[in-house]
């Protein structure tokens, strides 16, 4: 079916979406926002567009659904937080029912809740109770089941509502914390305290439990009623409730009670019990289980969204850390030196260490791990440190006119500063591809997308090609025509049949007599009989290779031995009965879609010839003479004219013998001898108290060598002419 589906982006309505993906719909999503904030299931098209848009009624013209959701008190599109959003539901419902009106025929489904009541009211609340909001979300949800029961009466249409009695699930976002489960963890969590009204008290029905009963109502045909109420009839107290949710958080949480107003909210589920049945599966207390764990676990998100607020306090602690965190490489470098140059002082007088350049190492080290920045850094700090302990034993003028010290500088640099310079540029080349890498997943990830969406583009094409011109309609229409035929004839008729969906003229029909033979039965050309009479199908190669894996043939490869297209009709034992075999058919005609017409031809010819099967075997008795293998008059008759009629029209061949007879022959026990020993295709019955045989698919020179045997068996016969039968 094709269902559209209206709602915002939650936990639920990505569930539904998920059933019906696994139950095999086509779904089609309007968002109700131009913008995508949050992710949706996959859905075979999405439609980004704002309730009150005109191209609404567009929008369902083009998809004209079988059924329509619209999860109204339970479309995250509405925050509910002032009286304006009641108007923009309001506004929204119209829009949604008047293109609903324009553009589509089918079913109408609108998602209510609970919050239609408010009071106290004695046992459970009928579907026809008069609504009783107490705010403007129960409000503007009464006046849209009233919008829809209006609708109902004056345009017929099958427009239900359904209620559900305080549905509560594991939320993904703060939005979707508004059930009475939900909450009462989020102000656990919050402020360790839960505040609960001991005298309320309601029903529970899960998520998952309100998906499964929702779809029952809209894979089910026309409703009785235009108001269903889902309700697991399980009465609890908000005390009750509080206990199990602070059994789940594990840790201590306080109970107030502040409320002692008497409300009692039980909807009653009675009508659509009767209608559609239904079980709820889910616990109680294992969901709210579930929903503090997750909650507990996600509790910052759940407490503060995407973005904390920080304080003054945490704006400072993060500056700082911030920038001790980007001083440390310059400590470490300051650090470093102090610590090279006491070695270097040490290492000067040295006899073995007083030709090592212990600065050129100290700015090694820090260009291979910062780059040429730090580089720079600790080769000032390097020559200040050279420097200083020169002047121990020169002039400050002496150092000015030493060229070696010049020269042991610009060393220090270029050395320091290539090595930086390759550290820079290798971080920077895994920058790029860790950047790269990054982009391509992303593209890989938009292909697949695209993939998801050509393939299932392909499928509406495939579809849409095989119900234009040759819809399934048309084609159970044509294949219907044979149950007007006599069961002999059907097979005959089923080879004609299949020529005139396939457009080709020439179609073989082979029966399967036993494990590996096929006999052919029907043809409606010589070139389909190319073949033979008979053939062993379990060696033709690729042709029963694809018919063990229960799939069609396609000769792509033009092999001259093999026909165009071939496929196998099963028995209920799933043992093959039938083949069909096409030849000719032209190479732009092989395609996926006339692929799956011959499925489905076939799959309704093999019914028909199932039944004819059937019908044929229960009156196996009436059909042969008692004790005998001879077909008795009026059922060999019906036989041999469906034969000569086909051999009329050219399907098959057939030759006709009458035993010739004298007064001493035993005519009963002459065709029990005959019958012995032709094959499972040729038949033996009596007409007008003679005995004749029918050799089907037999030429009448074929037929000599049946002659032959019948004469070396001490009988006589002659072939009959076309115009004798």
């Amino acid at each position: 079916m094709n269902i559209l589906l209206i709602g915002g982006c939650s936990n639920f309505i990505n569930s539904l979406i998920n059933k019906l993906n696994k139950e095999g719909h086509r779904i089609y999503l309007l968002t109700g926002d131009r913008f995508e904030k949050s992710p949706y299931q996959k859905v075979f098209e999405k439609y980004r567009f704002e309730y009150d848009s005109g191209c609404i009624a567009d929008i369902f013209e083009s998809i004209n659904p079988d059924v329509t959701v619209f999860t109204g008190a339970y479309d995250t599109n509405f925050t509910w937080e002032n009286n304006s959003d009641a108007v923009k539901f309001t506004g929204a419902m119209t829009n949604i029912l008047m293109g609903y009106m324009t553009g589509s025929t089918g079913k109408f489904v609108f998602l209510s809740s609970h919050e239609v009541f408010s009071g106290s009211h004695e046992g459970a609340i009928p579907e026809d109770t008069p609504s009783s909001p107490a705010d403007y979300k129960g409000i503007a949800i009464a006046q849209g089941e009233e919008m829809c029961l209006g609708y109902r009466r004056t345009s017929l249409r099958d427009i239900v509502i359904l209620r559900l009695d305080h549905m509560y699930g594991i939320p993904d976002t703060m939005k979707e914390v508004t059930d009475m489960c939900s909450k009462m963890c989020l102000e656990a969590i919050n402020k360790s305290t839960i505040t609960i009204n001991d005298n309320h008290t309601f029903s529970l029905l899960y998520q998952s439990d309100a998906i499964e009963q929702i779809y029952r109502v809209i894979k089910g045909g026309n409703s009785r009623y235009g108001i269903y109420q889902i309700s697991s009839g399980d009465a609890v107290t908000e005390r009750e409730l509080a206990e199990t949710v602070r059994k789940n958080i594990w840790f201590n949480i306080e109970i107030n009670s502040l409320g002692d107003e008497n409300r009692r909210e039980i909807l009653s589920g009675e009508r659509y019990r009767e209608e559609y049945g239904g079980t709820f599966y889910c616990n109680r207390d294992d969901m709210i289980k579930r929903i503090g764990e997750h909650m507990r676990k996600y509790q910052r998100f759940f407490l503060y969204g995407d973005k904390k607020k920080k304080t003054l306090k945490e704006k400072l602690l993060e500056g700082m850390t911030e920038g001790f965190r980007r001083l440390v490489p310059y400590l470490e470098n300051f650090a470093a030196f102090i610590i090279f140059f006491m070695l270097n002082n040490r290492a000067v007088g040295s006899t073995y260490f007083s030709k090592l350049d212990l600065y050129l190492i100290y700015v090694l080290i820090f260009a291979m791990a910062y780059g040429q920045q730090m580089a720079i850094i600790s080769g000032i700090l390097a020559i200040f440190g050279y420097l200083f302990r020169q002047m121990y034993d020169k002039s400050g003028f002496e150092l000015m006119l030493d060229t070696g010290t010049y020269i042991w500088m610009a060393q220090l640099f270029i050395i320091g500063l290539s090595v930086g310079y390759l550290h820079d540029n290798i971080k920077k080349l895994k920058r790029e591809q860790v950047s790269e890498e990054s982009f391509l997943n992303n593209q890989l990830t938009d292909i697949r997308d695209i993939n998801d969406t050509n393939v299932r583009v392909k499928e509406a094409i495939e579809t849409q090609l095989v119900n234009q011109n040759d819809s399934v309609g048309k084609i159970y229409r044509i294949t219907s025509a044979l149950d007007q035929y006599s069961q002999e004839e059907v097979l005959f008729y089923a080879a004609d049949t299949i020529g005139q969906i396939m457009k080709t003229d020439d179609v073989a029909i082979y029966t399967v007599s036993n494990g590996t033979y096929a006999r052919l039965f029907s043809a409606t050309s010589d070139k389909a009989r190319c073949m033979g009479n008979s053939l062993k199908y379990t060696e033709l190669g690729e042709v029963y290779e694809a018919f063990l894996e229960r799939k069609v043939y396609i000769n792509k490869k033009l092999k001259k031995e093999y026909p165009l297209m071939a496929n196998a009709v099963y028995d209920d034992e799933n043992r093959i009965q039938i083949i069909i075999m096409i030849w000719g058919l032209p190479w732009e005609s092989m395609t996926l879609g006339q692929m799956n017409q011959l499925v489905v031809v076939s799959s309704l010819i093999g019914n028909a010839v199932l039944r004819a099967n059937r019908y044929l075997r229960a009156l196996e008795e009436e059909r042969f003479i008692e004790g005998t293998k001879l077909m008795e008059s009026e059922a060999f008759t019906g036989l041999l004219k469906a034969y000569v009629n086909a051999e009329r029209k050219g399907w098959t061949q057939c030759t006709v013998l009458e035993l010739i007879a004298d007064e001493d022959t035993d005519i009963m026990t002459a065709g029990q001898v005959i019958a012995g020993f032709l094959r499972q295709h040729d038949y033996v019955g009596m007409s007008d108290g003679k005995i004749y045989v029918l050799l089907s698919n037999t030429r009448e020179e074929e037929a000599m060598i049946v002659v032959n045997r019948i004469a070396e068996k001490g009988y006589s016969c002659r072939i009959v002419e076309g115009d004798e039968i």
